[in-house]
């Protein structure tokens, strides 16, 4: 094995990527046919088989089945509505206003299912039909719906921080949701003047002011949803739950909060845990396949020769890093966030270590670049289910998405080369 098997290994999957075979199939049989290249067919499909039970052995996965589940529930629970009904309060009446409410809905939502998918179709469903009502372009709609769900992947709770510390050895999960609160902000704050300036360019009309009592009846519906994110959060910064256990107890609010909504029956529930079953499968398939892989590009030292071949080339560690960021977008556009987390995070971390970055900081980097290809084709999942919810094409929404993608990357610059925005919170709470 050596060059020969890397060279089979990217080939494979290339070939398989290129004839449309589902990212996890992809995965599994290019680690197979690397494998193959040394040890005879049965040895390599048991090696394989090992490699993927052992990736999900960890307690810690646990979590995601359990986050995905109550992002269903809130997602069929009249949680996103409530939200988008505070944002109205605190947002509607200003210029561009409903595009305001679309990207704080999306991130509170996101924030609280940690998924943005979820977000997209939720929120997506509730505000399109709205905004083209107001007369708001709906290619507009759909573009602010889709940059503004990836936040949730930053602000916690989010599955794919919690994957990123299984791939990086285990930082912790507490600091990594604590440094994904201000970078999640900072985007949110960057979409919401970008389709303000532009909303306020085409002269979108202004929602009219909310009367106070309906205003203050909003608030309070809604800080049964808001409170979720202090339980979970709180919950584990005090030490009283673990990230797992903290999932479950999001499970359990959300179904009481679902039928205290009365959104939600007992007839509902089937449909619901059909639906996160199908869902969980298929994240833990790509988190298998991607352990095996990660396993054989450990097996072969690719992380370490492509440390030693980054610092041996570029001095500079700003180049290194920018090197580091153009690859993760790359990568973005094409592989799912969970397999590139678990692929790319064991090559690309030691040489953080070597630059001196603080491994949380470098989960919130690569998490961010990771998150920007959901929104570019030809993978992009947010922008499929963007596309679909607000039923415009995908070639149409490319162009009013193109300001608010820029945002997104000088955001993803700052908050590369500022790191402080990331550790700010981890280190006052002494993570």
């Amino acid at each position: 094995m050596g060059v020969e098997s890397v060279l089979v290994l990217i080939l494979v999957f290339v070939v398989l990527l290129s004839l449309r075979v589902p990212i996890a199939f992809s995965i599994g049989l290019a680690t197979l046919a690397t494998i193959l290249i040394s040890v005879d067919s049965l040895p390599a499909i048991t090696t394989l088989a090992q490699r993927m039970a052992t990736g999900l052995d960890s307690f810690t996965l646990l979590a995601i089945p359990f986050f995905i589940l109550a992002g269903q529930l809130m997602n069929q629970g009249g949680i996103a509505k409530k939200l988008i009904d505070f944002a109205k309060v605190l947002v509607g009446t200003l210029p561009g206003g409903l595009a305001y409410v679309n990207v704080i809905a999306a991130m509170l939502f996101g924030a609280i299912s940690g998924s943005a998918v979820a977000a997209a179709s939720a929120i997506g469903g509730i505000m399109d039909p709205q905004m083209k009502k107001e007369g708001y372009d709906p290619e507009f709609g759909a573009a602010i719906n889709i940059t503004s769900s990836t936040t949730g992947l930053l602000i916690p709770p989010s599955n794919v921080l919690i994957v990123y510390s299984l791939a990086s050895g285990g930082v912790s999960i507490a600091a990594l949701f604590l440094a994904g609160y201000l970078p999640g902000i900072i985007v949110g704050l960057g979409l919401m003047i970008t389709s303000g300036y532009i909303a306020f360019r085409k002269k979108y009309k202004v929602a009219t002011r909310v009367p106070l009592k309906t205003a203050l009846f909003r608030f309070f519906d809604a800080i049964p949803s808001l409170f979720l994110i202090f339980v979970v959060i709180g919950g584990i910064i005090g030490g009283i739950f673990t990230a797992t256990e903290a999932a479950a107890v999001a499970v359990l609010y959300a179904l009481v909060l679902s039928f205290i909504y009365k959104e939600i029956t007992i007839k509902n529930i089937p449909d619901i845990l059909l639906e996160a079953a199908k869902t969980t499968a298929i994240v833990m398939l790509l988190i298998a396949t991607s352990v095996a892989m990660s396993w054989v590009l450990s097996f072969e030292n690719i992380p370490q020769a492509i440390s030693e071949g980054l610092l041996s080339m570029v001095e500079s560690g700003v180049a290194i890093l920018l090197i580091m960021n153009l690859i993760l977008l790359f990568i973005g556009a094409f592989i799912d966030i969970t397999p590139a987390i678990l692929i790319f995070t064991p090559i690309f971390l030691p040489v953080a270590m070597e630059l001196g970055i603080d491994p949380v900081h470098f989960g919130i980097i690569i998490v961010f670049n990771l998150t920007v290809g959901l929104c570019t084709p030809p993978v992009g999942t947010v922008l499929f289910v963007g596309c679909s919810v607000a039923n415009v094409p995908i070639t149409k929404v490319i162009k009013p998405m193109l300001p608010l993608f820029i945002v997104m990357i000088l955001s993803l610059l700052l908050i590369t080369f500022v790191p402080e925005i990331s550790l700010f919170l981890p280190g006052l709470f002494g993570y």
